[in-house]
């Protein structure tokens, strides 16, 4: 059925103008509290499971189309049960509206806040909180005035292929039942194993070969961790990707450590930025000391290489949001415009929007975010609101076209904190309060911007479906409010429970601290009070990190934390994996770089070669990169997943649009948000040791067996359940309706 032979919503079947699934005319239920309430309560969910993947491997997938499923499903349950009024399919995408703000939010407090103890800051609550709010509420505000620009005047030119295919979910709604099974069998099987592996300890967490035998060729690792999590990535940014991903895993541990080991051998002394010889150091000190500082240059020359390739874009972005938002004006859209005005043209209106951005820009200026002069805080918040506008523009017209999951939000970032860095260093602005106020508003631009597409993807969503923009705006106000406190929360609880605090002899620095470098006091583990010492950069004889030092400048305490911390091992001594993802790092390293100029810069300038060499070869950059910085161990159940999807789409002959709402990626979806939320409270057992150890049933096993079962086979069973239910699962439908029949033809 054609668009053009639907009647139009005042009943002219001559009209060939868009028509949404719900017409304009059509008054509905819409902003319904339950939905508002489990929108809010899945995007904290998903948000949750968004960080701790973020964490992990510096990446987040969108979580609006699960969402959309799992409202659906959780409604008509409730229906059932209770005889209550069936939703609509406008509370359905409200619930996916308020939803989706927490995925976009989690990343952006993942890829900024860390940094703050990589400059030497505590990563205190108070800052998370307002970092968070104040970005992910001025990323929503920014984008309504360009809601016209992209989602109305450009609908035919800007796809936005996320919120297209979250519409059709939410049309074709009466097949969600199928597909919220799969979500949900695969949020089991992740939760369960996860739980079994980490927590009971019945197999290994992580699998490693050294290769030995081979003169000159050492420090050569193949390392693979059996994780649901990273294996569901994989499968959901497909074999592309995930090839490209583990490529640079492979050239960091078979060639770049390796070579490193090699060349390094005879070199006598110690080679900054190492804090040994290099042939005392293992193959992972070697990645830590030296490998990481190549990933951190490739992480930034691959994202400014994204923003280059997206410059059309954004020039032309630009341009269309102001010549739009002057359009818009006359015509006098809005809740508050003509009467006229239909239903499903109506923002929220331009005062109270211009009115929300200034409360929040006056809130940066008013609070210690920017700790500086009146002077500097008004000027960071004209900054905030310069690059937020700019780079909200940027994320959204990107998410139009290639989808939020492809979006560049680290090169934006990047940009902002280049351009922010330069504006002090020129003003002559560098003492620490302007590292920490560098940061703060780059952390601002990051989550707006995040933000931003996510909130133009779903009025993408909205438009198709026949929403009422002002109800979705205030939907994900609400939602984005909830999230940022939530997020904020959960960062904290994951760096402290993976901390570290340790005295052994071999951890701590062998010179004693200067006085003026000494910070204020902390409460040591032993009733003591000692002064605290911040090492931001390596020096001989000391290591970066937070220690606790006596009047004699004697470190007595390492508190090493669980974001971007260097242990391998918790308080008690027992295993444990820090998480270390590349943004943070690449944020901390480009703020003293600029600022104070004492990096290993040709360790930096290595890896930009390296980013810059595979864009030219036709390779993604970014991805390249960010497998250079992830250890192997990451990137390989990454490409597992990766190949899974390769082989499903072959053997189905799935399209685009099929394999983005197919079975293996609705499972997929399950097992990355039941695997991380496991992940989530299995720091409870990290916290609570002596719980951790009474289920440890790797401690109850015999001397000549370390686990209960492989850590291969384990990996390769969830690999396999994955496989079988994205070869046997249901067909999904994509254009089965008329009325999505209608909206795939008119798009």
């Amino acid at each position: 059925m054609a668009a053009s032979n639907l009647p139009t919503a005042d009943g002219d079947p001559k009209d060939t103008a868009f028509r949404p699934y719900v017409p304009a005319g059509a008054e509905i239920t819409e902003l319904s509290l339950k939905a508002v309430v489990l929108g809010s309560l899945l995007g904290v969910v998903f948000g949750a499971s968004s960080l701790y993947l973020f964490l992990k491997v510096g990446m987040t997938v969108s979580a609006s189309i699960p969402v959309a499923v799992l409202a659906i499903t959780i409604f008509r349950g409730l229906s059932r049960a209770f005889g209550t009024r069936p939703t609509t399919i406008l509370e359905n995408n409200i619930v996916q509206t308020a939803g989706s703000a927490g995925e976009s939010i989690a990343f952006g407090v993942g890829a900024a806040m860390p940094a703050l103890m990589l400059l030497g800051y505590e990563l205190e609550w108070t800052r998370v909180m307002l970092v968070s709010v104040l970005g992910g509420l001025l990323g929503i505000l920014m984008m309504i005035p360009l809601r016209k620009a992209f989602i109305v005047n450009q609908h035919k030119t800007l796809p936005y292929p996320e919120g297209t295919a979250c519409a059709k979910v939410l049309i074709v709604g009466e097949h969600g039942g199928s597909h919220a099974r799969t979500v949900f069998l695969g949020f089991g099987v992740g939760f369960v194993y996860q739980i079994f592996m980490k927590g009971l300890k019945l197999w290994s967490s992580e699998w490693d070969r050294a290769i030995t035998g081979i003169k000159g060729y050492t420090k050569a690792i193949v390392a693979l961790e059996p994780d649901p999590v990273l294996l569901g990535v994989g499968y959901i940014i497909g074999p592309r990707i995930a090839a490209v991903m583990v490529g640079g895993g492979f050239l960091t541990a078979l060639m770049l450590t390796p070579m490193i080991a090699y060349f390094g051998d005879g070199v006598p002394g110690v080679l900054l930025p190492g804090q040994k010889p290099i042939h005392d150091l293992s193959a992972g000190q070697i990645s830590g000391q030296y490998v990481r500082y190549i990933g951190a240059g490739a992480v930034a020359a691959g994202g400014i290489l994204s923003m280059l390739n997206a410059l059309p874009l954004i020039v032309s972005s630009v341009i269309a949001s102001f010549g739009s938002i002057g359009a818009g004006r006359k015509a006098g859209d809005g809740i508050d415009g003509e009467a006229a005005a239909p239903r499903t043209d109506r923002d929220i209106p331009m005062p109270l929007v211009l009115l929300g951005c200034l409360a929040l820009v006056a809130a940066v200026a008013a609070s210690n975010l920017i700790p500086t002069t009146l002077y500097g805080r008004i000027l960071g918040g004209a900054m905030i609101v310069l690059f937020g506008f700019l780079f909200v523009t940027v994320s959204s017209r990107i998410t139009g076209v290639i989808g939020s999951s492809s979006n560049p939000i680290s090169g934006m970032t990047i940009a902002t904190l280049l351009l922010t860095c330069l504006i002090f260093v020129l003003l002559g602005w560098v003492g620490p309060e302007y590292r920490l106020a560098a940061l703060s508003i780059a952390g601002v631009v990051c989550i707006a911007s995040s933000n931003g597409g996510t909130t133009s993807q779903d009025l993408k969503t909205g438009y198709l479906v026949g929403a009422t923009p002002w109800k979705q705006q205030v939907a994900i106000l609400a939602g984005a409010l909830v999230s940022a406190v939530v997020m904020g929360g959960i960062l904290l609880w994951l760096n402290d429970a993976y901390s570290t605090v340790t005295d052994r002899a071999a951890d701590l620095p062998s010179i004693k601290a200067k006085v003026a470098d000494l910070k204020d006091s902390e409460v040591g583990p032993d009733g003591q009070t000692y002064k605290i010492w911040w090492v931001v950069n390596p020096e001989p004889g000391v290591l970066p990190g937070k220690y606790l030092v006596d009047e004699s400048g004697q470190a007595k305490y390492l508190k090493d934390p669980g974001i971007g911390g260097r242990l391998n091992y918790s308080t008690t001594g027992a295993d444990l994996k820090k998480f270390n993802p590349p943004q943070p790092r690449l944020f901390a390293t480009i703020i003293d770089g600029i600022m104070k100029g004492d990096l290993p810069w040709g360790l930096v300038i290595l890896g930009a070669v390296l980013a810059i060499v595979m864009q030219l070869a036709g390779v993604s950059a970014l991805a390249f990169a960010v497998g250079v910085y992830l250890p192997l161990s990451t990137t390989l159940p990454i490409f597992v997943g990766g190949l899974i999807r390769l082989v499903v789409d072959k053997a189905r002959r799935f399209n685009a649009e099929e394999s983005d709402m197919s079975p293996g990626t609705m499972m997929s979806t399950g097992l990355i948000a039941g695997g991380s939320l496991a992940g989530i409270i299995i720091a409870l057992l990290v916290v609570f040791e002596k719980l951790g150890a009474m289920l440890d049933m790797s401690r109850k096993v015999g001397e000549d067996v370390e686990y209960l079962l492989p850590a291969i086979g384990a990996f390769a069973l969830i690999a396999a359940t994955l496989l079988v239910v994205a070869l046997t699962g249901k067909r999904p439908v994509v254009e089965d309706a008329k009325d999505a029949e209608a909206i795939v033809t008119e798009i």
